[in-house]
């Protein structure tokens, strides 16, 4: 049976651990390079396609660091070859500036990065070192996934291609859903004001969300034509509220949930041509 949703296959990425979340909130929560290696195989083995990586120092505090990405980045690799897609975060948690951002993609040259709209260009000041940065990522064959917490920011991006400072005809998105909604638990709602009838509309989006509804809201998404993201970085729990024993135990439950609804999940390779990207060989 062909899905109700428009595309023929919605992708699976998995967040594993984010930049706040330690062992204290989950003991497998993966923070060095040979956890995240192993949680990635065991991900792209239950349907994931790609990996957003977060990298910690030695005290197990956020890092954008070039040298430990491109550790990561090879242990994630040898351990799943190219079955992930491999997508390093630019986030600041109010440590690093849009500068220093900028400068650990350059000087990693990974395949993808996610970029918050809010962070990396925060203000008019700053769409110059954007267009430039923008232009770079083209260029080098980086693929970008612009981060949007709301609505007001999927206008502003899309102002922003239309005054031609983006130089893809369609670039992906991130919504977050509920990530500013007391108790910070999203639930499947929260996605409707991201696709009312007066916003603009991105080819490739994709949903990632808060808590046990989590498995909800990336259904809806993914019977709306949105990929998904999952993990440990925003939620711990499985549908029925219990405790996810791991990573792949998310992925698992909603690459199943998704078959039950007729959705064909997408691989790395589909993926990346779904997004129209030259993704780089890492």
């Amino acid at each position: 049976m062909k899905p109700a949703h428009g595309l023929d296959r919605i992708a699976i990425a998995v967040a594993p651990n984010g930049g706040r979340r330690s062992k204290a909130d989950h003991p497998a929560i993966p923070l060095t390079p040979a956890e995240l290696a192993r949680t990635a195989a065991e991900c792209a083995d239950a349907g994931a396609a790609m990996i957003h990586v977060h990298v910690r120092d030695r005290s197990g505090n956020h890092l954008l660091d070039a040298d430990a990405y491109r550790q990561t980045i090879a242990a994630i690799r040898g351990a799943a070859g190219d079955r992930l897609i491999i997508q390093i975060t630019s986030e600041a948690l109010g440590i690093y500036s849009p500068a220093q951002q900028m400068a650990v993609v350059q000087d990693v040259k990974p395949q993808a990065v996610s970029l918050a709209l809010r962070e990396i260009v925060p203000d008019a000041g700053s769409e110059l070192a954007f267009v430039r940065f923008m232009a770079w990522l083209h260029t080098e064959g980086v693929a970008p996934q612009i981060i949007l917490y709301s609505p007001e920011e999927a206008v502003r991006l899309s102002d922003m291609q239309q005054r031609g400072l983006i130089p893809w005809a369609s670039i992906p998105v991130l919504y977050v859903l509920g990530r500013y909604t007391p108790g910070q638990t999203s639930v499947p709602a929260d996605l409707l004001p991201f696709l009312a009838a007066n916003m603009p509309r991105f080819d490739h989006w994709s949903v990632c969300a808060f808590g046990r509804n989590e498995a909800a809201c990336v259904t809806a998404a993914a019977l709306l034509s949105g990929h998904v993201r999952v993990g440990f970085e925003n939620n711990l729990f499985l549908p029925d509220g219990s405790i996810a024993s791991s990573n792949a135990e998310l992925v698992a439950t909603v690459a199943r949930i998704l078959a039950d609804c007729g959705v064909k999940i997408a691989s790395a390779a589909e993926l990346a041509a779904q997004w129209n990207a030259p993704f780089r060989s890492i």
